[in-house]
């Protein structure tokens, strides 16, 4: 199957340069070269993946990220020259599920949307779709809805809320959560999981004091407290 990674980056020749690489790895690159255009695309032309440049004329990379992630969930791998962690958990923390430093090697690049690709679209253990009360998870369409609306949800966090959900009462620690969630960049695993906790907890609206669905166990783990309906 041929993957269409849409590529929104306003360096034309780093594009130019993708399109002949990804040709050698049934990768179909489509390019936009501002916002607006890649907005378009995105829309129209239905990519599997998005690689978002961080620093482009006419917007902010994160910015754009969080917009589309009000809309979509499709697997998102910001590219940018500045490689400070800070600039990675942020990131991460508005919805990218990759972050990659320029410059690299295109064969960096395909191995992540490799990795994307199929944590996206691996079938979970199970086909069958779950129910805790308000929060329902549909599992073959890695969907979740809460109080019958959906939830906006990336691949990495639709992947963390099945493994949870399937396995109630369960403890999981960092390491075991890691090694089914973790992609390549190892100097961002110990702040993802955080992350993708706390975000994970926001759109559930998993009040701390009184949780509902993800607890902490404090110096031990994660584990599923709400009871199937």
């Amino acid at each position: 199957m041929t993957i269409k990674v849409l590529i929104i980056d306003d360096d034309e020749a780093l594009c130019t340069r993708l399109e002949a690489y990804f040709s050698m790895y049934s990768l179909t690159l489509l390019s936009a070269h501002c916002a607006a255009v890649g907005l378009t695309m995105l829309d129209t032309q239905k990519p599997n993946v998005l690689l978002l440049d961080v620093m482009m004329p006419d917007t902010d990379g994160f910015a754009l990220c969080k917009q589309i992630r009000t809309t979509s969930n499709i697997p998102i791998i910001m590219l940018t020259a500045r490689g400070e962690l800070s600039d990675k958990v942020l990131g991460l923390e508005l919805g990218a599920d990759d972050y990659l430093a320029k410059p690299f090697e295109p064969r960096e690049l395909v191995a992540r949307i490799q990795v994307l690709m199929r944590r996206h679209s691996a079938s979970p253990d199970t086909q069958q779709d779950l129910s805790f009360g308000e929060l329902q998870i549909l599992t073959a369409s890695h969907q979740a809805k809460l109080n019958g609306q959906d939830i906006q949800l990336t691949g990495m966090e639709f992947k963390l809320l099945h493994l949870l959900a399937t396995h109630p009462g369960e403890v999981f620690n960092r390491d075991q959560l890691l090694n089914e969630l973790k992609g390549i960049d190892s100097d961002i695993y110990s702040r993802s999981i955080d992350i993708l906790m706390s975000r994970l907890r926001q759109k559930l609206q998993d009040d701390p004091k009184h949780v509902k669905y993800i607890k902490t166990l404090r110096n031990v783990g994660y584990t599923f407290i709400a009871k199937p309906s």
